[in-house]
């Protein structure tokens, strides 16, 4: 998160998908492509939010809040 409070993709949200996810995910969408997980934020949010993402555990509350901060502060790159 910069400065300014502001989520990126490239700083903050990339880097809370391991190569494990990113290989996991490949047939659906590219965990490491910005226009991929920005198209599809909200289905990701809501399988962070049930627990069925990632595959081996659950996100702790912390990584789906900045999940969700990146998607309300309008998915910034």
């Amino acid at each position: 998160m910069s400065a300014e409070g502001v989520v990126s993709f490239a700083a903050d949200i990339r880097p809370l998908f391991r190569e494990k996810d990113v290989r996991s995910m490949a047939r659906h969408f590219d965990l490491t492509s910005y226009e991929d997980v920005s198209t599809v934020a909200d289905r990701i949010l809501g399988r962070l939010r049930s627990g069925s993402m990632p595959c081996d555990g659950e996100w702790p509350s912390e990584q789906i809040d900045l999940f969700e901060q990146w998607i309300r502060g309008g998915k910034k790159p």
